[in-house]
């Protein structure tokens, strides 16, 4: 009985632990919910710049895009949600592109 009561004790700190589920803490972009473009623009822009998207999901605010550049380089990027901006770009762990 007891180890049943602690682990019902523990069940809300476990889930305030994950966090929100999406946000990876890379990147974030606050803007207004009106303001922002709808994620199919994104991708079809960068389908036009040679990108090959894998996935694109909403992430902090930012749009992350799971894909391969045009020079062939399989990265993970955020972009504004508003102007499509590049803001993040890395490789397995090494940042490529950093906006400032």
């Amino acid at each position: 009985m007891t180890l049943k009561y602690t682990l019902i004790a523990l069940a809300p700190l476990a889930l305030a632990l994950a966090g929100p589920a999406a946000a990876t803490g890379k990147m974030t972009c606050k803007v207004a919910a009106s303001d922002v473009k709808p994620q199919a623009e994104l991708v079809t822009a960068l389908t036009k710049q040679g990108w090959t998207v894998t996935k694109a999901k909403p992430d902090g605010g930012c749009y992350e895009v799971y894909g391969t550049t045009p020079e062939g380089d399989r990265v993970e990027a955020y972009f504004d949600p508003v102007t499509f901006e590049k803001l993040y770009v890395s490789q397995r762990g090494k940042v490529l592109f950093q906006k400032q």
